[in-house]
């Protein structure tokens, strides 16, 4: 079986940069009520996070998608919608490997205070792709033929 196109590099790199801004943007407001940080020094952390995060969303959507072409033949924009949720959760749980430390050493939380935090992160950013995801691949749909 032949493997689907794939989203070129700048493409990849428009994705994941609208997604960090935009996700930076809507979330910062939330952690810093939630965790009681000053909005400050809650965005420059999420602006941290967000730099880790865009590495890791340009490796792990590239490979999913690789992975996903190889297994069903299908682009990533063709995706079903129980697979964009499997997709969502599981960038987000390998993104907490990353960012439990940073949330640690940056805010001074315990272990499970920032495990608390890191997770309240993952969830609101999971429904974000989720959502952000659907709208990106419709309005920029991989053609069919590079």
């Amino acid at each position: 079986m032949n493997s689907p196109p794939l989203r070129s590099l700048p493409d990849r790199i428009r994705q994941v940069l609208l997604f960090e801004l935009v996700g930076v943007f809507l979330i910062t407001p939330l952690f810093a009520l939630v965790s009681g940080e000053p909005l400050l020094e809650s965005a420059v952390l999420l602006a941290i996070l967000s730099l880790i995060a865009a590495v890791w969303n340009g490796i792990y959507c590239t490979g999913f998608d690789w992975i996903e072409g190889r297994l069903t033949g299908r682009r990533a924009d063709q995706r079903p919608q129980w697979l964009r949720l499997a997709h969502a959760l599981g960038f987000e749980g390998g993104l907490l490997l990353f960012t439990l430390p940073v949330i640690m050493a940056w805010t001074g939380m315990d272990f499970w205070t920032a495990l608390l935090a890191d997770i309240g992160l993952a969830l609101a950013y999971a429904g974000y792709a989720y959502l952000f995801n659907l709208a990106y691949d419709r309005l920029f749909p991989i053609p069919h033929n590079p």
